[in-house]
Parts: C-alpha cells; structure tokens; sequence
C-alpha cells in the first residue's frame, strides 16, 4: 500500500534518493541561513531589537544544513547539485517572494515594510517546515539513524513558527495589521503553487532514481495536485492565521549545538 511512510523509506533505504533528498534540505537550509545572517545585519535602528533572533534563526538553518550534511557523510555520502526545479527557496524569490538576494547582498538598511515583508515569508515557510518535520518525526522519530536529527530540527522549526507569530503579532499591534495580512495572503497563494511545482519536481527525480513505474508516479502526482487543490480553496488560510504562541520568546538565546552532526 502506497502511504506517506512507505514512500518516504523507499527514498531514505536507496542510497541515491536519500543523497538528493539530503542535498535538496541542505541546501534550502544553508540558503535561509544565509538570509537571515545578513537580515540581522541589515535590521534598521527601529528593529535592532530582533537582530539577535533574526541571527538565532539564521544559525539554527546553518545547523540543520550541517545536520543533513553529516546524515549523507555516515552512509560515505557526498552532497550532489539540486536541480532547478526542486530549489524552493530560489523559486520562491523569483516570483517576488520575501526579500530577494540582490537586496540583501547590499549595505542599504532594510525598513520596516521589509522587516513585515521577512517575517511574513518565514511565517508562511516555517508553517510547511514545521509540517513536514512532525511528519518525519511521526514515522522516523524513533530510527536509529534519522530519529536524533528529525527530533531536533523539528523541535527548531516549532520554535521558527512560535517567533514568527509573536513578532508579527507585535508589529500588528505597532500599526501593520493591514500590512501584514496583505503580505501573508500573497505569500501563502504563492507558497501552496511553489510547493506544489516543487513535490512534482521532486518525484519526478525520485521516480527516475527508484525506477518507479508509470501508474505509481502517476499516482504521486495526483495526489500532488489533490493536496494543492485542497489548500488553493482553505487549506492556504492556516498560514496566515496569527496567535499568540505558547512558547514565548522562542529564540531567545543562543542555537543549541547538535553533538555528533555538527
């Protein structure tokens, strides 16, 4: 029986999927390291506050980079090239969306549209991010290989959401509500289509490496395009919901070390 499970241990069991699968993260996650390294660089005077959270974000990404990284190193693994079309966060900035690299690789400050423009992008983000590791977590928490690293990038991605939420919910009550809710909406309907082109990316590649048959890939993505069709019509709303996390200052503090990953 095809389930969500089985799919995701015939790419962790062969050696080629599990090293694309390992690439693909690694390389989200170093990227969005890099972005919010040089967002809390770039904080202006107004925001300075969060530059040591923005940083902690950046820090945790690096980590979970290394972390995927050193999973490939313990099977005699090496990182391979992402292909194009399975980059989230690259597509992502090509359509507009969050703060594009030609801004940040300037020294100009950012302003507080941009800061409501980055916490918005990364609510929407981290609400798939957060997703997708209680998945792994729900079927791969106890391995013995993955369990340690899926617990605990999941547990940061948990923290990623709570803080996005908690400082979105204070530049609402500054005056932004309006702006906020206007940037979550366009990233969400954004995100949902990039998403969706992305796990038809990915299963295409997978089905190449893993010799899939036609009715199985078929399958996959028809089951793709069931989950963007759910999400095109509600499922998109639960992004943009705001409420007050029960973990308070999330990323308040230095990123924890990983021992024996990085």
């Amino acid at each position: 029986m095809l389930s969500a499970k089985s799919l995701f241990q015939e790419i962790l069991d062969h050696d080629e999927s599990f090293r694309l699968f390992c690439s693909i993260a690694a390389g989200g996650e170093s990227q969005g390291g890099w972005e919010n390294g040089r967002i809390a660089a770039l904080l202006p005077p107004q925001c300075r506050a969060l530059a040591p959270k923005v940083a902690r974000h950046g820090a945790d990404e690096d980590k979970h980079g290394r972390i995927f990284h050193a999973l490939m190193k313990k099977r005699g693994l090496s990182a391979v090239d992402v292909p194009d079309d399975t980059n989230y966060t690259m597509l992502l900035e090509r359509i507009g969306i969050g703060l594009g690299h030609a801004r940040l690789r300037s020294e100009e400050p950012l302003t507080e549209r941009d800061v409501v423009v980055y916490l918005a992008h990364s609510r929407v983000t981290e609400q798939r991010a957060s997703e997708q590791m209680a998945l792994l977590c729900k079927h791969f928490g106890a391995d013995p290989d993955l369990g340690r690293a899926v617990r605990m990038i999941s547990a940061d991605e948990d923290n990623h959401l709570a803080y996005c939420h908690e400082e979105l919910l204070r530049l609402a009550r500054a005056g932004h509500g309006p702006a906020i809710q206007r940037a979550l909406r366009r990233c969400a309907l954004a995100e949902i289509r990039v998403y969706r082109d992305v796990s038809l990316a990915v299963m295409a590649h997978m089905g190449r490496i893993l010799g899939w048959p036609r009715p199985k890939a078929a399958l996959l993505a028809a089951g793709i395009h069931t989950v963007y069709a759910y999400e095109r019509l509600a499922g998109w709303r639960r992004m943009v919901d705001l409420a007050m996390p029960q973990r308070r200052d999330a990323l308040g503090g230095p990123a924890l070390p990983a021992p024996g990953f990085a």
